[in-house]
């Protein structure tokens, strides 16, 4: 017990070492940085400002970035989902039942509308052809009977009920001829193919994003999944679920900014373009879908993104970290470089503030340098200088 003891001893006190390192690492150099020809406490060119030697070891704790603008919040970020632009998506399904003897297209790859995609041996499609090539016989059939006894009731060959009941059936060839014809043309077959043979084609141009059939598969008209998914890339949506009480924060039009954490900074620009008509009664939530442009092919279908509504994309606010923010009651603070090792305390009015960053409403412009990292020790080295110059 007594060893145990000596051993919790020496760590407690191994802790409290590294406490009073941290705690000298930056504050030993305090006094030659600030006022190195003086032996007095250093003293601050104002209550709210900080002077710095080029080469103080104080610099070395932090971190100072040029503040960009963005565009201003209307709430917070909201959580998103990259989906489909189903305006620009085609889900392909075989009409045919039958075997799959080729594949045509890859998934990744440009495609046309009408180019190939499988081949598929269809016993339906053989049918679909023997039908369309015998209602073009009996339709040509019947025209020649017709024809033949419009000519006999002429010359009074033949009675006036023959050829009515000639013209009927003549009538009947051509709707079950257009029946057949609509039938192909619904397949969009190619009666030049080898018999039972069914091409299934592209209905759109784009990029093959999913497939889902190989060769040898029986595939059906009424399978779940689609055998393809052809889409236009280069349009996306964002769908949010809509807090209730943020509802009257969106409408129709409004810009969004949409990032992800595949691209850390980078911003995409988006368009609310429907609002759904009711509330999920169990999230109390409602769904948004917003447009999104992707020239850079950068965004793909299924990913998260944190999706931002801003006012207008002329109305832009300087953005900071909220580790460069300094909360003293009701008032923040930051802390800006006015010349290398000049920094000033500057109290700011922020418009809104993230989980991540804080948007300043007044106090701040873009193209100002900010301390992002170490504002914390900056503001106790100005209570305690400003405490010296007292004493």
């Amino acid at each position: 017990m007594i060893k145990l003891n000596k051993n919790l001893l020496l760590l407690l006190s191994a802790i409290t070492l590294v406490v009073i390192a941290g705690y000298w690492g930056w504050h030993k150099f305090s006094a030659p940085s600030l006022a190195p020809n003086s032996g007095k406490p250093p003293a601050s060119k104002s209550s709210n400002q900080l002077r710095f030697a080029a080469n103080a070891p104080q610099l070395s704790f932090l971190k100072i970035k040029t503040v960009e603008a963005f565009p201003e919040p209307l709430v917070e970020p909201l959580n998103g989902r990259v989906a489909y632009n189903d305006n620009h998506t085609a889900r392909v399904f075989s009409p045919l039942a039958g075997r799959v003897v080729k594949i045509a297209a890859e998934v990744g790859g440009q495609i046309k509308k009408g180019d190939h995609l499988l081949v598929l041996d269809s016993p339906d499609f053989a049918i679909a052809i023997a039908d369309n090539v015998k209602a073009n016989a009996d339709l040509l059939r019947k025209q020649e009977v017709y024809e033949r006894t419009k000519q006999l009731y002429q010359v009074k060959g033949i009675a006036r009920k023959e050829v009515e009941a000639a013209a009927a059936d003549w009538q009947q060839a051509q709707a079950e001829s257009q029946r057949a014809k609509a039938r192909m043309k619904n397949l969009n077959g190619d009666l030049s193919a080898l018999a039972g043979q069914f091409i299934l084609r592209a209905p759109i141009d784009g990029i093959i994003s999913e497939r889902q059939v190989n060769a040898g598969s029986e595939v059906r008209p009424d399978a779940v999944n689609p055998l393809f998914v052809i889409t236009d890339p280069y349009h996306l949506w964002v769908q949010i679920d809509l807090p209730e009480r943020q509802l009257d924060k969106i409408d129709l039009g409004d810009m969004v900014s949409v990032e992800v954490d595949a691209y850390p900074g980078e911003i995409f620009q988006g368009k609310v373009a429907v609002i759904g008509g009711a509330l999920d009664p169990f999230t109390r939530r409602i769904q948004v879908r917003c447009e999104l442009d992707n020239p850079h092919l950068k965004l793909k279908p299924e990913m998260f993104a944190r999706v931002t509504p801003i006012a207008s994309e002329r109305s832009k606010l300087p953005r900071v970290p909220n580790a460069s923010i300094v909360t003293e009651g009701l008032f923040s603070f930051i802390f800006v470089e006015q010349s290398p090792g000049v920094l000033e305390r500057r109290r700011v009015t922020l418009s809104l503030q993230g989980s991540e960053y804080a948007y300043v409403k007044e106090g701040l412009q873009a193209g100002e340098r900010v301390v992002t990292s170490g504002a914390l020790l900056l503001n106790s080295e100005l209570g305690s200088t400003s405490d010296a110059v007292h004493n």
